[in-house]
């Protein structure tokens, strides 16, 4: 029977779980909120509210930050992305594992974050040369990104958050590469579901078996005006075509507030038409050099040379200002001295009205700039710049790279072998030992530059990972926990502790699909706990099905925030996750299901 306390705890974890779906604050504001009002309840004592924040799984999440930074800023992870991706067009099926399988090796070890960051704009450039969709491309690769951080002990966040909690309730945490059991089967499946079944589920135009076939896949898309006096005005546009406007695909007219649509049929064109045009990156140079056309936005930045423009793409970051605001309520052009020319939002590509559109996290400008724009802005985490990269790359000296890949070798083998060291009394030669070592030597060697360590950091997802831990002790202290437990226990009694383990990892997993995967580990866990007390088993196995189902998160773009930034990227829909992502998370499942008992007894 739940008390009066475990239905508070319920309905506040209920309002925050709502609160966490609608985004009406920011995830760790949303945790401390919840923290708190369990605190005025005197469910949670202040120093169990507090314990999160000196719980030595979060301070290494931090930590890690520090060190996936440097690894950024040694330009390594660019270097190996340019030198590994295919250099000519093949079947689906063989591109597919030549990004996953790398890049999932990659963030077993360093946060996914960086790795989307600086790969997606490589792969995209990448499609774009070899006149393939980056759309099939995107989505795979923020997935090698997931299914490469349940390999390890260090992959995900989420790894650290649940072995935090073991250690916290007296078991003892994951290995280094304990995970890796269940982890390497998984991304290996998840690889080939990705190459079979990706060229029919993932959007874009499908990869024909002929090497030399060609799309017409155009990536962007530019508004234009025909000026007064234009070479332009009284010439037929058929069928969307315009032989003087070579590679540049005109989707539509808008005239005297009306919009016509090109795409069939012959239209004349006149003086002062608004043009919707798609066409490739390489195209901005020549839409810029035609004095019979005028891109919109140009105005603002006439003063500065054309030669000097370039185009990139930013994705807004948490911490960008104006979220909230309409680009001329914020004033971007005066804050960036850039032009927004289209955001990229859900899937869908907004280029008209632009000035009174409010900003949101996440969403994708495709801004008309100089390159002093990414020399202030580029290490910021206001943005996370994905364009250009060929141009302007975080590439620090070859011996930073080569010293960089050190160091991290160095942390992930003492992390490995160090519980096979014998240590001075007091000191545990664990995970987190070696990654203050390797964060040390980042600023020391001046990998990591020291003036701006603190910006590498994602606090918010510091808070709440230790606001996580708070809630997962309120479940504890209600009963809360034991009365969701007994439910759980009662729904997959039929079929013993895999009926029970089957109920759990479903639990995380939606919860992992609609709020952040930190808090969704931390909720489910004291009732993983209490169900195995309850069954009389080890409750290991529930802990790695907690693990591993908060991080399989493939069916929504919100869960995960790498699924975030390529749907942004990609201009991928919401559907295009569920299309592609729910059958993965089946598999994986049933993938769970069958491997976890055979590792880890009950």
């Amino acid at each position: 029977m739940l008390t009066n306390e475990g239905y508070i705890v319920l309905g506040v974890i209920t309002l925050m779980i709502v609160a966490l779906f609608k985004e009406i604050m920011r995830p760790g504001l949303i945790l401390f909120s919840a923290t708190t009002i369990l605190l005025v309840f005197g469910i949670i004592s202040d120093e169990e509210a507090l314990n999160g924040f000196s719980n030595k799984a979060m301070i290494t999440v931090a930590i890690l930050f520090l060190v996936s930074e440097g690894v950024r800023q040694s330009g390594i992870l660019n270097r190996l992305a340019q030198s590994y991706l295919p250099r000519k067009r093949s079947k689906m099926a063989f591109l597919i594992p030549r990004i996953m399988l790398p890049v999932s090796f990659i963030s077993a070890f360093l946060n996914n974050t960086p790795v989307v960051i600086i790969f997606a704009p490589i792969i995209k450039n990448w499609t774009e040369k070899l006149n393939l969709s980056s759309q099939k491309f995107l989505i795979p690769l923020s997935y090698a990104t997931i299914l490469g951080g349940m390999c390890t002990l260090i992959g995900t966040s989420t790894n650290l958050v649940v072995h935090g909690l073991m250690i916290g309730n007296g078991y003892q945490g994951f290995n280094m590469f304990e995970l890796g059991k269940i982890g390497v089967f998984v991304t290996i499946i998840g690889t080939i579901y990705m190459s079979v079944f990706g060229n029919l589920l993932l959007p874009g135009k499908k990869i024909l078996f002929n090497s030399k076939s060609r799309t017409e896949y155009k990536d962007y898309s530019y508004d234009i005006t025909i000026p007064e006096g234009s070479n332009l005005i009284g010439l037929d546009v058929k069928n969307g075509r315009l032989k003087e406007l070579n590679g540049l695909l005109i989707r539509s007219i808008k005239r005297d507030g009306n919009i016509i649509e090109v795409n069939k049929g012959s239209f004349t064109l006149l003086a002062n038409d608004k043009l919707h045009i798609d066409g490739k990156s390489d195209r901005l140079n020549y839409i810029l050099a035609n004095d019979n056309i005028k891109l919109n936005g140009i105005e603002l930045i006439e003063n500065l040379p054309k030669s000097e423009l370039k185009q990139y793409e930013a994705v807004i970051s948490p911490r960008f200002p104006g979220i909230g605001k309409s680009i001329a309520e914020f004033n971007f052009y005066e804050h960036y001295q850039a032009v927004v020319l289209a955001i990229h939002r859900n899937g869908e590509r907004i280029t008209t009205n632009l000035g009174n559109l409010k900003l949101r996290e996440g969403d994708n400008l495709i801004l008309l700039t100089t390159e002093k724009f990414i020399q202030s802005w580029g290490d910021s985490k206001i943005f996370y710049l994905t364009s250009y990269i060929r141009d302007y790359r975080t590439t620090g000296t070859f011996w930073k790279k080569w010293m960089a890949f050190i160091i991290v070798l160095i942390m992930i083998s003492g992390a490995t072998l160090g519980q096979f060291i014998e240590s001075p009394k007091g000191l545990s030669l664990d995970m987190f030992f070696f990654a203050a070592i390797a964060a040390v030597l980042m600023v020391w060697f001046k990998i990591l530059p020291h003036q701006k360590y603190t910006k590498s950091i994602s606090w918010d997802v510091l808070i709440t990972i230790a606001f996580s831990f708070a809630l997962s002790k309120a479940l504890q202290n209600s009963g809360a926990a034991d009365a969701i437990a007994h439910a759980t226990i009662n729904i997959g009694k039929g079929m013993g502790p895999i009926g029970v383990l089957a109920a759990v990892y479903l639990i995380t997993t939606i919860f992992t699909e609609i709020i952040t995967n930190n808090a969704a580990a931390a909720i489910v866990f004291p009732i993983a706990l209490s169900a195995a007390n309850q069954l009389g088993v080890d409750p290991k196995p529930f802990f790695v099905g907690i693990a591993v189902a908060a991080s399989a998160s493939f069916s929504t773009p919100i869960g995960y925030q790498t699924n975030l930034l390529v749907q942004s990227i990609g201009n991928y829909k919401f559907r295009d996750y569920l299309k592609i992502g729910l059958p993965l998370n089946i598999i994986i499942l049933f993938t769970s299901l069958l491997l976890i008992p055979l590792f880890w007894d009950f």
